[in-house]
């Protein structure tokens, strides 16, 4: 009888956490609706703050909506980036549903581990990148030129009018090799500025592991390394 009492305050208490959740999501979107909608609402596990989900990004509250937060909460004693950590959970996707036909593909040894990432040619942090990934073996990469900076269209058009689009990208982004000029047909562009834009891509390089995690920003060999290791998130 008293395992079933607790049992029963265990739920009682789930169901207030959720109601408490609905309550702070309702108020959000009758009270302020100049906010725009919101998506979800979680209970934070840190500082009484609620989790408010919103066209892709995360934000936080308080208990009776009086504030909304943006920005990065860190825990000092480890220096972890919870706002980060969280956002990768929230917002992975999944890989086998990206449009992997319009990537520039390239195999490197066996293939067996996946990376996507949208990527500029005229992106800094992108040739960074480049230089990384060829410390990188047994991947499979899906490119997805992403135009974002100034001149990087054409730069775009004639790597993919390339004969071969892969290798044009990595001479150019590795040895800084001009392209031919290409005068084709790249639809496939506007079609990559609409992941781009369903996936809230801001910034280049933009990565999207095989397990789902989308995370913005370069990051070294090594942490490739770790993150291409990772298991799949449940």
């Amino acid at each position: 009888m008293f395992r079933s009492l607790l049992l029963l305050l265990a739920l009682f208490a789930v169901g207030c956490a959720h109601a408490s959740e609905a309550t702070v999501k309702e108020t959000l979107e009758k009270k302020y609706p100049q906010i725009g909608k919101v998506d979800k609402v979680h209970k934070a596990k840190m500082l009484g703050l609620y989790e408010v989900v919103m066209d892709g990004q995360l934000f936080y509250t308080d208990e009776k909506t009086q504030y909304l937060i943006s920005g990065s909460i860190f825990e000092l004693k480890s220096g972890r980036n919870l706002t980060e950590e969280r956002s990768r959970e929230l917002f992975s996707v999944d890989f086998n549903s990206l449009p992997l036909e319009l990537a520039v593909k390239r195999v490197k040894g066996n293939g067996s581990r996946k990376l996507a990432y949208l990527t500029d040619p005229n992106c800094g942090f992108c040739k960074k990148l480049e230089g990384e990934l060829k410390h990188v073996d047994n991947v499979t990469l899906y490119r997805f030129l992403f135009p974002i900076f100034q001149g990087s269209d054409e730069k775009v058009r004639n790597i993919l009018c390339s004969p071969d689009p892969s290798k044009a990208w990595e001479d150019w982004m590795l040895d800084g090799v001009q392209p031919p000029a290409g005068n084709c047909a790249t639809p496939q562009t506007e079609k990559v500025q609409a992941l781009g834009a369903k996936l809230h891509v801001t910034g280049t390089p933009t990565l999207v592991f095989a397990n789902g995690k989308v995370v913005p920003g370069f990051l070294p060999a090594a942490e490739l390394e770790k993150a291409l290791n990772a298991p799949a998130s449940h």
